[in-house]
């Protein structure tokens, strides 16, 4: 059982590593949200998976994170886009911007 565990446990430090990479490489907040959010959604829940593996008295406690992990990450990520949209900092052409309000200028 704990070969399972470090199988998980390398594939989820595989998957943070290139969400971290992906973060530095991609060229807009967008991309860099799409990829952090995906791979270190995966790697983060492939390391709960491996310590679960490994210790199972603390079970309970890594599905109440991961859990957690699963409904929060997807949100800060709509979050951070919608924030970076309204600001213009996406890089994106666009001859208007859906999320400004009334009277705002399109920077």
């Amino acid at each position: 059982m704990h070969y399972v565990g470090w199988f998980f446990v390398l594939v989820g430090a595989t998957f943070s590593f290139l969400a971290g990479l992906g973060i530095f490489r991609m060229p807009d907040v967008l991309n860099q949200s799409q990829a952090g959010t995906k791979a270190s959604t995966l790697g983060i829940l492939a390391l709960l998976v491996g310590f679960s593996f490994i210790n199972p008295n603390v079970s309970p406690k890594l599905i109440l994170m991961a859990l957690f992990f699963l409904f929060s990450s997807p949100i800060a990520s709509h979050t951070i886009c919608k924030a970076a949209l309204r600001r213009n900092k996406a890089k994106l052409i666009l001859d208007s911007n859906p999320l400004l309000k009334e009277g705002e200028a399109n920077e």
